[in-house]
């Protein structure tokens, strides 16, 4: 198996399951993307990616005339992408709240939202533990509402794989989705 491949593989279900929703007809953002699970199965799909993080070095193998990987600190005083538009943004396992209110501003009219991180109880599993980077109860939806998005899906549930975690999430879109998300049923 090729890294690439075992990237694709390690994809998040959630990110995977709602990754079509996302328009081809612009950049993708993925952001804090980490080893670039997501940067890989995104381009699989044919999207044109933006690729940020701290650390980049796992993401060599990733950069192609599709996937532009930048070494960006998404903490600082300054958001690094104020006035950047993206026809899809994901984010996972991250969580920096003074630049959450952004990410809505940042996608197109049919832009898709997909948002997938440790939330309040997550303590009792281990790390995250820290309250600022857990979210609180509803977090992403009132982010949501208050940004006027449409949630196509929500989940602020217990999970055991990979491992046992306290996880919300969230696809919600900025107007209204230009494709159709099939239903589909894990069993």
């Amino acid at each position: 198996m090729t890294a690439k491949h075992d990237a694709i593989a390690a994809a998040s279900p959630w990110v995977r399951r709602f990754a079509a929703a996302i328009p081809k007809d612009g950049v993708v953002l993925d952001l804090a993307c980490g080893s670039g699970r997501h940067t890989a199965l995104l381009a699989s799909l044919g999207h044109q990616l933006m690729a940020v993080d701290q650390d980049i070095s796992a993401l060599e193998l990733l950069q192609s005339a599709t996937v532009q990987i930048q070494k960006l600190d998404l903490e600082g005083s300054d958001w690094p992408l104020l006035g950047r538009q993206f026809s899809g943004i994901v984010v996972t396992n991250y969580l920096y709240r003074p630049f959450l209110e952004e990410l809505p501003k940042m996608l197109v009219e049919g832009g898709v939202l997909i948002y997938e991180t440790f939330a309040d109880g997550n303590a009792v599993f281990g790390k995250p533990s820290n309250p600022n980077f857990l979210l609180n109860p509803g977090e992403l939806l009132a982010l949501a509402q208050r940004s006027g998005l449409k949630v196509i899906a929500y989940e602020d549930i217990y999970l055991d794989q990979p491992k046992p975690a306290m996880v919300q999430r969230i696809c919600a879109v900025k107007g209204h989705l230009k494709g159709c998300i099939p239903l589909q049923f894990v069993g």
